[in-house]
């Protein structure tokens, strides 16, 4: 059954306003179930990196006067020689709305090419896995990172008076993970599915993306790159674990990132005279594939084991992430850590106002996990700064924070966020 995307609305608006929407994520995440779902009448071309659909590739203009728009190009990236064509066409027809509907799992040449001769013509969207609001069947519903920008205050109260629609499954999510078809799996079929989803990610995607020759090293630095979810990166550490140069660490990195299955948030900077760290934080896409590569079997598997945290931790970035692509305009992304430790998660920056995030997996958020909101108030005075939140397991609804529960300098009352979204 089809689950509704909260990106739904913004696909149509595109396709309504652009002749081209390029639909770009990993492997599996529904881009082609969503575009068929939206648009249904749309005839649809699937490509191959072993297959000339059509002589598409050799013979770019044919194909198009064959498939006349509306027309779905499903993993575009297969077939470059488009590129050029779909502009033409697109100039020829003056602009018109809706002609062309692009899908890929690639961030590479095609991507640059389509961004860059489709200037003006294309309009982009990018697709995660479920967030936690599409698993229950509300992706139509607005966001809750819309409702907490918008109100904390009133988010909060809300919060306190809806039971969570999640309690008690937090390992399984974090077990499963969140690509569609995972989700409606039996629990003994999880496994089979990752270990496919790796084999045809690794011997497929990565070859073709980077030409990755030693398959036996590069699945090394992938399960070490799982483990190292949630933490600063250090790519001498990254080379010296896997044997290879730091540049070559940096290579297979922007090669997981080109393939949708790895980001990176960067370091918050903006007091240039304070001693912070500007290492970038990187996160694996998807924590079912971190789960995979631990060879955590079950979601029993995961009490007392010590990635429970960062992979609780990269859960919540990727569903703020997820809601974050929602809201109108750009939203910007930061981690903090302060010379002395002091950290924050992560910083979602909306019209020049900073909201903190702080992550916890914990029942009973205490007054010294805001120490470190309270430190980045005070390493930065002059800046706006809204209130803060502390996704934390969801055991019970969100409350708040009292301020004598916090260090007597901060400056506003925290509150807490619930990991379960409230509708």
């Amino acid at each position: 059954m089809y689950q509704e995307r909260m990106r739904t609305g913004k696909l149509r608006k595109l396709a309504d306003a652009f002749p081209v929407v390029v639909v770009s994520g990993a492997r599996q995440v529904g881009k082609t179930t969503l575009l068929r779902h939206v648009f249904p009448d749309y005839d649809y071309a699937v490509f191959d990196p072993s297959l000339d659909l059509e002589d598409a590739r050799g013979e770019p203009d044919l194909f198009l006067r064959n498939h006349p728009p509306p027309l779905v190009l499903d993993e575009v990236q297969y077939a470059p020689e488009l590129v050029s064509a779909i502009q033409r066409y697109v100039d020829a027809s003056g602009h018109r709305p809706g002609m062309y509907l692009l899908s890929g799992s690639q961030q590479w040449q095609v991507f640059r090419s389509l961004a860059e001769s489709l200037a003006g013509r294309a309009a982009f969207l990018d697709l995660r896995g479920f967030s936690l609001q599409e698993l229950v069947g509300a992706g139509a519903s607005t966001c809750w990172l819309t409702r907490w920008l918008e109100d904390p205050r009133a988010f909060v109260e809300r919060a306190r008076q809806t039971n969570p629609q999640f309690a008690g499954a937090l390992w399984d999510w974090l077990w499963r993970g969140f690509l569609p078809r995972v989700t409606a799996l039996d629990e003994e079929l999880v496994p089979e599915f990752w270990m496919g989803y790796h084999r045809t990610y690794v011997e497929r995607d990565a070859r073709l993306a980077a030409n990755v020759e030693d398959w036996q090293q590069f699945g090394m630095f992938l399960r070490l790159v799982a483990a190292l979810t949630a933490q600063e990166i250090n790519y001498s550490q990254l080379g010296r674990e896997v044997g290879m140069t730091p540049q070559t660490a940096r290579r297979w990195l922007k090669v997981l990132d080109g393939t949708f299955q790895w980001f990176e948030i960067p370091a918050f900077e903006g007091n240039l005279l304070k001693r912070v760290s500007s290492k970038p934080k990187g996160y694996l896409a998807d924590t079912g594939l971190v789960c995979h590569h631990a060879q955590i079997r079950s979601p029993k598997s995961l009490g007392g084991h010590p990635l429970l945290g960062p992979l609780f931790e990269t859960a919540v970035v990727n569903e703020i992430l997820k809601q974050a692509s929602t809201l109108p305009g750009r939203t910007g992304f930061h981690h903090w850590r302060s010379a002395g430790g002091a950290e924050v998660d992560l910083l979602v920056e909306r019209d020049g106002v900073l909201y903190p995030f702080e992550i916890k997996l914990t029942a009973n958020p205490s007054g010294y996990d805001v120490s470190g909101l309270t430190a980045f108030r005070r390493a930065h005075p002059a800046l706006r700064i809204g209130p803060a939140a502390i996704p934390w397991n969801t055991i019970g609804p969100a409350q708040t924070l009292r301020q004598d529960q916090e260090s007597p300098t901060a400056k506003t009352t925290r509150r807490k966020a619930s990991w379960s979204p409230p509708h």
